[in-house]
């Protein structure tokens, strides 16, 4: 396959690049700048050069270079290290007639960058050829190969001249290269491998490039492939060498198909080790990567206009399309899961072309109920991309281009209408709801999303780990009509309600409130009433009411002295529906999860009644009184 066409540019690389040049004095540093930017040799050169911009055209790439020159002097060395981590590449300079300054390369310089925490590509370079001992016997080489080996940053080490005008061009070539093209994204240099982000996009490329499906590239497909991102067509010899050269070392990278997508990916990594980045770059950007190996953010909105009440969920479209994904992958007999279940190798080769799996970090994980294999159903599936849509609309979206959703991948989220609205029109067209749990530690905030997630103990574990950072439970609810919706619980530690709170606009996400005491504990009572009050209040203040129910966990227990009469006072107090009575020990759950979601389907009601609020009410009753009396007054 050819090599990527000279002045290829595109959206995807850098504006332009910034080159730090560093070492001790009297290396060549200055000198090697301005014989750089002058094209030929200068006599009297200042210490310290100001910034110098290289020409545009001065390499293929067209893009900008900037070097900066630094100073040798110890009261400099805070100026140095700032410009050191401002660069986009360094580069450290030695004497080639002063091997003392090779050796401080190990002793002082990289161990600075080390200490600065600068990663980025390093080019060492020795100036001063022209005044080398010829007598020397050991090369560059023999004296960084183990220097590279400990810093991988290290992708170059050559030696030049400004006198004699020998690879001056080329130092600031490879820093540009090194920056532009970098190594390190794509492959391992302690395993000799690709790194496992870049086999992902890989194999994304190859799909999207196998226009038949059929698991290989035909000559055709792989001439498509190379005129997309080269802008060269291959000749019929090219292809056929391309595919021995594979055949030899990898048979089962060809087949009678053509190249597969093991051989594509052997490909790609003899294109590293023959030195040849560029050309791997050239295909990653083509298809849309930037230089981390994720899509570029043109390509992903960044957020989805919505108000603060407003959610995004997925279209009906977007549904089908994870449906057929179910069931492609579903049929796969390698892993041995019952009919319409995935089992978790599954669910890693759906996003086997994704950046990496979304779902193995918080706070997807564990947030969705687990089969006995550790995989999803398909109910826990289309969960589970509700929820990060729910969170992060940016990243659904992402991870369905990555799995080739097809056609425009905004068509398949839709914001739901504003959570106000819906309850002056008394109704929700919302598919997924999102569930605040409320309540003192140990009340059983916890055991209520496990036991959403049918993760019931056998014995009970009467054991306590408190809740610390907000954890979630999401689930398929089957209504009595036959459909479903998704639940979103979200748990809010005792001592993170006030926090919550602060935030005018935290309950504009929530659906409905619920608060769970401990029904055998008087004090767990109180205190959920309090944050009962308290969210009610916030709610009222700041214009977002949410449905609110009260959960009296524990129901194997003997419940507290005047429990169903507080209960009940608070219920008419407050106009909530008295306390749903639960026992996750016995699983006696009262059709909670489907209560909860019945509060969401009708936001007008369940609001509880605050002081502020019912003084307000009498107020305009008053009003209304008042209008009328004055009315009958007029008449007369």
């Amino acid at each position: 396959m050819a090599k990527a066409s000279a002045g290829a540019t595109n959206r995807y690389t850098k504006t332009g690049v910034r080159i730090v040049v560093a070492g001790d004095r009297g290396t060549g540093k200055s000198s090697l700048i301005a014989t750089a930017a002058a094209k030929n040799f200068m006599t009297n050169v200042p210490p310290v050069l100001p910034p110098t911009r290289l020409p545009d055209n001065l390499f293929p790439q067209l893009v900008p270079i900037t070097i900066i020159d630094t100073s040798s002097r110890v009261v400099d060395d805070y100026i140095v290290a700032e410009e050191l981590k401002r660069a986009d590449a360094v580069v450290f300079t030695y004497a080639c007639d002063e091997p003392t300054t090779l050796d401080r390369l190990s002793t002082f310089w990289l161990p600075k960058l080390c200490k600065l925490e600068v990663k980025v590509p390093v080019i060492v370079v020795g100036c001063k050829l022209d005044l080398r001992d010829e007598n020397q016997k050991v090369s560059l080489q023999q004296v960084m190969s183990p220097i590279m080996e400990q810093v991988l940053e290290i992708g170059t080490c050559l030696e030049c001249s400004a006198l004699k005008q020998v690879q001056i061009p080329e130092v600031f070539y490879y820093a540009q290269t090194a920056v532009l093209h970098p190594t390190g994204p794509l492959f391992d240099q302690e395993t000799q491998t690709l790194r496992p982000r870049c086999i992902r996009a890989l194999k994304r490329i190859f799909i999207l490039s196998d226009h038949d499906r059929d698991g290989a590239l035909s000559d055709v497909e792989l001439n498509d492939f190379q005129v997309k991102c080269m802008n060269a067509p291959l000749q019929p010899s090219e292809i056929v060498g391309v595919k021995r050269v594979v055949a030899e070392k990898l048979p089962e990278g060809v087949n009678e198909r053509g190249l597969t997508l093991t051989g594509f990916l052997f490909l790609h990594a003899l294109f590293i080790e023959k030195g040849r980045a560029e050309t791997m770059w050239t295909v990653l950007r083509e298809f849309g990567y930037t230089n981390d190996i994720k899509l570029a953010e043109d390509l992903i909105p960044l957020s989805f206009e919505r108000a603060p009440d407003q959610s995004v969920e997925l279209t009906n479209e977007a549904i089908e399309y994870l449906r057929g994904i179910v069931e492609l992958h579903n049929s796969n007999t390698r892993c041995a899961t019952p009919d319409g279940e995935l089992g978790p190798y599954e669910i890693d080769d759906i996003f086997s072309t994704a950046a990496e799996s979304p779902w193995e970090k918080e706070p997807y994980v564990d947030a969705a109920q687990k089969n006995a294999f550790g995989g999803l159903s398909f109910d826990g599936f289309l969960s589970m991309w509700a929820f990060m849509t729910l969170l992060d609309p940016a990243s659904s979206m992402e991870n369905l281009i990555y799995i080739d959703y097809p056609g425009d991948p905004s068509s398949a989220f839709r914001v739901t209408r504003k959570r106000h609205l819906d309850r002056k029109k008394q109704q929700t067209d919302r598919n997924v709801f999102q569930c605040f749990v409320f309540g003192p530690k140990k009340a059983g905030k916890s055991a209520l999303l496990n036991s959403f997630l049918g993760r019931y103990s056998r014995p009970f574990c009467d054991k306590y780990t408190p809740t610390i950072e907000d954890h979630y439970a999401v689930n398929v609810v089957d209504e009595p009509r036959g459909t479903k919706k998704t639940l979103v619980l979200r748990e809010i530690p005792e001592d993170g309600v006030s926090k919550l709170l602060l935030d005018k606009e935290s309950l504009a996400a929530c659906d409905v409130a619920v608060f769970v005491h401990d029904s055998s504990n008087a004090i767990s009572w109180e205190r959920a009433t309090e944050f009962l009050v308290e969210v009610a209040s916030h709610g009222k203040d700041t214009g977002f009411e949410v449905p609110c129910l009260i959960v009296a966990a524990k129901d194997d227990l003997d419940s507290f002295p005047m429990a169903m009469p507080n209960s009940t006072r608070v219920s008419q107090h407050t106009g909530v529906e008295a306390s749903i009575p639960i026992s996750t020990k016995f699983g006696d759950l009262n059709n909670v999860f489907r209560r909860i979601v019945s509060a969401a389907q009708h936001p007008h009601l369940s609001i509880p009644q605050t002081e502020a609020g019912r003084s307000h009410e009498q107020y305009l009753r008053l009003i209304d009184h008042l209008v009328m009396d004055f009315s009958d007054f007029a008449m007369v």
